[in-house]
């Protein structure tokens, strides 16, 4: 089905390789267009409660975008770039379902910014992390400056752009980058996918709503539910699998591209000390909390808990 991407769906969990091994994965035109499918797959696909995003062979995750094909581009389409790629690890961050990343080798660039863009992250312990544009004249494009900002505060977020440096992973297990560091490299996957086979257990639209919920917190993929604009029109439930998004044109920038949290919504815009977020988050958790109650997962899991049983949660 894909081309630069391997896919495998085992126990409800879609594990996503990026198989460009020769060229340490980069993300060139094709594997961004295949991102963007997939991402649409987990979305749509009832049978996917989470998935992992990882690359193929031994020295990197994602060592970066494919700079061959940043050559005479000119200002415009330099941006139209940066709005795609925008666009789809919004998408990744917006996800109602769990998205880990497992990450051994080289997370730079463009590969630092999808492993941000996911939910939560693990690495081996050769994982080395950084945003080094700043080495080609340019600066982080695909939501870097502002996921490694929102992760490990600003002061450090700029030190590590601007001097281009390599983030050990002790180091960025420390300073919040990554979740945790797995001893043994081949056991990378293993331990992923032993903590989205915890999570799979919990009731998916609680899930769904934490994660929203957070997002706003951090000021990614805020605005409205699951980082699309209240412009956007829901084909059906998208916490019960086979949804899909119809975008209206309000929510469009010039490029065509969907723009996340944008519309005629303004909740997810912040003031000058960032109150609007904070205000908008906790009432969104009121909201939120609110729903969960409509929920038959909510009812199984208070019933469950009085009768000292394990729930058994359908996402309903």
């Amino acid at each position: 089905m894909y081309k630069t991407l391997l896919t495998d769906l085992s126990d409800n969990i879609f594990t996503i390789t990026i198989n460009r091994p020769d060229k340490l994965n980069a993300l060139n035109k094709a594997v961004m267009d295949e991102l963007g499918q997939v991402v649409d797959e987990i979305y749509s696909n009832k049978d996917i409660r989470s998935a992992i995003i990882t690359g193929a062979g031994q020295r990197a995750f994602v060592a970066g975008a494919d700079i061959s094909e940043f050559q005479g581009l000119t200002k415009e389409e330099g941006q139209a770039l940066a709005a795609k790629g925008q666009d789809i690890f919004m998408r990744i961050a917006s996800s109602p379902k769990p998205i880990a990343a497992a990450i051994h080798g080289f997370a730079l660039g463009g590969g630092c910014e999808l492993a941000m863009a996911c939910h939560f992250r693990l690495c081996s312990q050769d994982a080395k992390f950084g945003q080094p544009e700043v080495n080609l004249g340019l600066i982080p494009g695909y939501g870097g400056t502002q996921r490694l900002t929102q992760l490990v505060g600003r002061g450090r977020a700029i030190e590590i752009m601007l001097s281009a440096r390599m983030v050990e992973a002790t180091e960025a297990h420390v300073m919040g980058l990554v979740n945790y560091i797995v001893e043994e490299p081949n056991e990378l996957l293993t331990k992923t996918r032993e903590l989205l086979s915890i999570i799979n257990e919990k009731a998916p639209i609680a899930i769904a709503r934490i994660i929203e919920c957070a997002n706003i917190a951090a000021g990614d993929g805020t605005g409205a539910r699951n980082g699309f604009s209240t412009d956007d029109n829901w084909e059906a439930d998208p916490f019960g699998g086979g949804a899909t998004p119809t975008h209206s044109s309000a929510a469009r920038d010039a490029h065509g591209n969907v723009r996340h949290g944008g519309g005629s919504d303004t909740s997810g815009i912040t003031d000058s000390e960032g109150g609007s977020n904070v205000r908008n988050g906790f009432a969104r958790e009121q909201e939120a909390f609110g729903e969960c109650f409509a929920t038959e997962d909510m009812k199984e899991g208070a019933a469950a808990f009085l009768a000292k049983r394990k729930p058994k949660f359908t996402g309903q």
